[in-house]
């Protein structure tokens, strides 16, 4: 385990640095480049650039999710386990299981959430997204008993990660194939295939800050004793979203020569 696990983590972080890597090239580079074409010339470009580039994308973020879920069952759930939650050895606790679970769990009621009709209004939809971030941080801490600061952050990590995991492989790739097909074709994409791979990219975009705190939270304990440490958590969460629309609002600035 002393081998395996930096060699996992080596591997996580490779493919986190491409699937990330290539979100933010997607989110605040090619919209704006490819905005400037005519059809003639997406006509040629899309159908070339889209799929090597939509390859690397969707194997990156494959491999950033299999290998931080290994880290999770060999560090976590086999490693730390019982050192994780605040529960003497005599006291049952019947939500441990679900703790382990219910951020991967969130993840369809992430998707049905935003196909309802209160995903279509960002402001409403992120205030309740904020809202189910917080009611899943409390059920780890409160209900329970995860009180190990590197444990409930990554399981919230985990939860984001797997959400943008799901996104990349049944949102925005399936939507992505229909829209380069048509554009070689010549014709115009369906609005609601571009919407779709359009709005799940944004999110994932919003989402991978926080994550990426998640994923380096083994550097941060000591901003732990801060706010019960779970306060730094959403503290950063909301900070990073400031910092993602800070640069989806800088990337419609910069041109080309």
């Amino acid at each position: 385990m002393e081998f395996i696990t930096p060699v996992l983590k080596w591997l996580h972080v490779i493919a986190g640095v491409l699937w990330i890597g290539l979100l933010y090239f997607f989110n605040w580079i090619n919209g704006h480049v490819v905005a400037t074409m005519d059809a003639s010339t997406k006509q040629k470009v899309v159908p070339e650039l889209m799929p090597r580039t939509l390859y690397f994308f969707r194997w990156g973020a494959a491999w950033t999710w299999f290998t931080g879920l290994f880290l999770m069952i060999f560090i976590f759930w086999m490693g730390m386990n019982d050192s994780m939650f605040s529960n003497s050895e005599f006291e049952v606790n019947k939500f441990k299981h679900m703790a382990y679970i219910v951020p991967f769990l969130m993840v369809f009621i992430y998707d049905a959430f935003y196909r309802s009709p209160l995903g279509n209004n960002p402001m409403v939809s992120t205030g309740i997204s904020f809202v189910g971030i917080v009611g899943v941080l409390a059920f780890l801490i409160f209900v329970a008993k995860m009180s190990e600061y590197r444990a409930y952050n990554i399981h919230i990590g985990a939860m984001f990660g797997s959400m943008m995991a799901f996104n990349v492989w049944y949102r925005i790739w399936p939507a992505q194939q229909k829209i380069i097909t048509a554009i070689k074709n010549g014709e115009a994409p369906n609005p609601a295939d571009a919407g779709m791979a359009g709005l799940r990219s944004k999110h994932n975009t919003y989402m991978s800050v926080p994550l990426i705190w998640t994923m380096i939270n083994e550097h941060t304990v000591g901003v732990s004793h801060y706010l019960d440490g779970y306060g730094v958590l959403l503290v950063m969460i909301v900070l990073g979203w400031h910092l993602v629309w800070q640069l989806y609002k800088k990337s419609g600035t910069i041109k080309g020569f």
